[in-house]
């Protein structure tokens, strides 16, 4: 894990528990499709092959499953109200900055339907009902083409279930016994796992994008390069002021951070990162956009498939190579 060769993380998003070989699996060969149409083919040939440097995938999704919950549970199940009331200031969020850009006449529509339902008659919604409304509001949503394609999210429940995760990463209070680690910091405990001591190239996606923040917050290893994808890092409401630490910057062993988003992808929120402020090196994150077209936008291997995304994650494998005569 030490040895000089530089290691490639990868950091997934909300979702519910996979095969995680299955996911390095999908995630590597997406990279290696962007890698060649960015002209690195041989990198590419590399990676597929898994010489020149090692590669992790770190897996958390397992730890979101409640404890004594049963195999046959979704994420949806014993959700509480102050999760639901996250996820519908999530989506209150959401669409009030992206209905300004709509262009689409039908999208413009949905998205002013689900905003009068998150403020009816102005006001926001009871919190008695947050539950039950939670649903109404992500149902509307879900009518939007590009949410209910295949492999995003089947109903609802599931939607809410997965962007749950945000609240209880964020909420920073729910613990498997009394006296142990909260979610969030077991959540971050495999990250750092993963980082090991050398150095390394992150690529994180979605709520993947916070915890690789705040890991490498504390993490002393070189970073040659930190990518996010599809990340809500910006979201002023709820994301940014929960991040830990305050304010917001660029982790102090970074050395370049390229942060990527799709104009399709719903998830992300105040794209620039112009806030974050710069560590020791002067780094901050460069906000590049991409348009992947097609369904299925804010997946991670729709990101990593892009040329722009591929190219200097290959690029910083290549120098680490080089500098460690690998």
């Amino acid at each position: 894990m030490n040895d000089g060769r530089p290691r490639l993380v990868f950091v997934h998003g909300i979702g519910p528990a996979q095969d995680p070989a299955e996911q390095l699996a999908a995630w590597r060969e997406a990279l290696a499709r962007g890698a060649d149409a960015a002209g690195h083919g041989a990198s590419a040939a590399a990676l597929r092959a898994g010489g020149t440097f090692d590669l992790a995938f770190a897996s958390y999704a397992d730890l979101w499953q409640r404890p004594g919950a049963q195999g046959g549970e979704t994420a949806d199940d014993h959700l509480t109200e102050a999760d639901a009331e996250i996820v519908l200031a999530l989506i209150d969020e959401l669409t009030a900055d992206r209905l300004p850009d709509a262009q689409d006449p039908q999208e413009r529509e949905l998205l002013a339907e689900v905003r009068a339902l998150l403020h009816p008659d102005g006001t926001p919604q009871a919190v008695g009902s947050v539950l039950r409304h939670s649903l109404n509001v992500l149902t509307t949503l879900l009518e939007w083409r590009r949410l209910r394609r295949p492999a995003q999210w089947a109903g609802a429940a599931v939607m809410r279930g997965h962007l749950a995760q945000v609240s209880r990463y964020l909420r920073r209070a729910e613990a498997a016994q009394p006296g142990q680690p909260t979610i969030d910091a077991r959540v971050r405990n495999r990250v750092g796992a993963a980082l090991g001591t050398g150095p390394v190239v992150v690529v994180a996606h979605s709520l993947g994008s916070v915890v690789a923040l705040e890991t490498l917050a504390g993490h002393p290893g070189p970073v040659k390069l930190f990518v996010t994808i599809g990340s809500p890092i910006g979201m002023r409401g709820i994301v940014w002021p929960r991040i830990v630490p305050q304010p917001p910057r660029t982790p102090p062993t970074v050395e370049r951070w390229l942060n990527f988003w799709d104009r399709d992808d719903l998830i992300v929120s105040r794209h620039q990162l112009t806030e974050v402020r710069p560590n020791a090196r002067g780094v901050v994150p460069v906000s590049r956009r991409i348009d992947s077209d097609g369904a299925v936008v804010h997946s991670a291997v729709k990101y990593l498939a892009e040329p722009a995304v591929a190219g200097p994650v290959m690029e910083a494998l290549a120098t680490r190579a080089a500098d460690s005569g690998a």
